[in-house]
C-alpha cells in the first residue's frame, strides 16, 4: 500500500480555472495531502478549453484535468480526487462508509453542482440579471441545501460521512462555500453554514460568505 500511495504523491500538472469550484477540489486535496503540483490557468469563458492545444490534452474540452508525472491524463474533478486520495484518510476504510462517500460524490455532480454552481456562474461569469435567471435553478438549489441541512443537523460527527473529513465534504464544500455568489443565503441553513466553516478550517482556505 505504501508503494501505491507514493505513486499518487508525485508532482503533477493541473489545468484549471481559478474561479471554478470543481478545480478547487483538486487543489484542496493536493494541498491537504502535501502533493506537489503545477497550476496552468485555462479560461473557459474565453474559449481556451476549445483550442486545438487543449483538446489534444483533454478531448472533452473541460477543466479540471491533470497530467500525471508519467504523462497520463485524468479529467473529472471527483475522479481526480479519488486518484490523489487513494490510500489516505480522506477515503473511509469501512465498506459502507466508503459507499456513502461515493453516494454523496454522485449526488454532488448530479443534483448539487448543476444548480448551485450553474446559478453562480450565470451571475458571476455571465453577468445575467437576477430576473433573467431560470427560477428553477433557485428552486433546485434550495432543495439541495435543504437536504444538506437535514443530513448535517442529524450527523453526530459534523461531517457528511462519519466523524472525519472525507472526499464527500471536499466535493460538496467546493461550491457550497460560494453559494452566496449565486444568490443563496446560507444563514438560513445553520448546520450547513457551520459545516462549511468547519471544512474550510480543515482545508486551510478562507470562507468569505455570510456568517
Amino acid at each position: 500500500m505504501a508503494g501505491k500511495a507514493e505513486l499518487h504523491r508525485q508532482p503533477f500538472t493541473v489545468y484549471g480555472q481559478s474561479g471554478s469550484g470543481n478545480c478547487h477540489k483538486v487543489t484542496f486535496v493536493a494541498n491537504l495531502l502535501s502533493i506537489p503540483f503545477t497550476w496552468t490557468e485555462i479560461d473557459s469563458t474565453t474559449g481556451q478549453t476549445r483550442t486545438p492545444a487543449f483538446l489534444a490534452i483533454n478531448p472533452a474540452g473541460q477543466v479540471p484535468c491533470v497530467v500525471l508525472a508519467d504523462g497520463r491524463v485524468l479529467s473529472q474533478s471527483n475522479a481526480i480526487m479519488l486518484y490523489l486520495a487513494e490510500g489516505s484518510r480522506l477515503i473511509p476504510e469501512d465498506r459502507f462508509d466508503r459507499a456513502q462517500m461515493y453516494q454523496w460524490l454522485f449526488w454532488e455532480q448530479y443534483s448539487h453542482e448543476p444548480t448551485i454552481a450553474v446559478r453562480r456562474a450565470r451571475k458571476v461569469f455571465g453577468k445575467v440579471k437576477e430576473e433573467d435567471i431560470d427560477p428553477k435553478l433557485m428552486e433546485s438549489g434550495t432543495r439541495a441545501l435543504e437536504l444538506m441541512q437535514k443530513h448535517l443537523a442529524g450527523a453526530e460527527g459534523g461531517y457528511f460521512v462519519g466523524a472525519t473529513l472525507t472526499l464527500a465534504d471536499i466535493a460538496l464544500v467546493a461550491y457550497t462555500r460560494l453559494a452566496h455568489e449565486g444568490g443563496f443565503d446560507l444563514v438560513k441553513y445553520p448546520a450547513v453554514l457551520a459545516w462549511v466553516k468547519r471544512v474550510c478550517g480543515d482545508l486551510g482556505v478562507e470562507y468569505t460568505g455570510p456568517v
